[in-house]
C-alpha cells in the first residue's frame, strides 16, 4: 500500500482510539452512530459507502473521500462505479468538487497501483 494510503490508515485509527479512549459519552455515541448507519439495513453496506463518499465530495472533506474510496473499494465498486458516483457529486456540488475529485481520482490510481482494494 502506498506511504499516503498507509499514513491516513494510521492517524486515523490512532486519533480515533485517542478519541474514543476519553470516554466522552456524546463522542462515543456519534461514531457508534456512525457505524451504524453504513451497516447492511434495506440498502446494503457497498451502496452506503457509494453515498458517503458522494457526499463527502459535495461537502468537500479530503479525509471522508479517503475513508469512503477506501472502504467503496472494499465493498467491491469498481472504477466505474466510482466514476459514476464521482460524476453525481460534480454535479450536485458543482464545478468546486473539481480539486476534490482531482485527489479522489489520484488516491484511486494510488489504490489500483497498490493491489486494487484499498483493504
Amino acid at each position: 500500500m502506498g506511504d499516503r494510503l498507509e499514513e491516513f490508515r494510521s492517524f486515523r485509527e490512532k486519533m480515533n482510539a485517542r478519541i474514543l479512549e476519553s470516554g466522552h459519552k456524546g463522542l462515543q455515541r456519534f461514531f457508534a452512530l456512525d457505524a451504524q448507519a453504513y451497516a447492511p439495513g434495506a440498502l446494503p453496506t457497498r451502496t452506503k459507502e457509494l453515498m458517503g463518499l458522494t457526499a463527502s465530495m459535495v461537502l468537500r472533506c479530503d479525509d471522508c473521500i479517503a475513508y469512503h474510496l477506501l472502504r467503496c473499494r472494499e465493498e467491491g465498486c469498481g472504477r466505474e462505479e466510482l466514476l459514476d458516483a464521482f460524476n453525481v457529486a460534480l454535479v450536485v456540488g458543482g464545478s468546486i468538487v473539481i480539486p476534490h475529485l482531482r485527489r479522489a481520482v489520484a488516491l484511486l490510481d494510488e489504490i489500483e497501483a497498490a493491489g486494487g482494494k484499498g483493504g
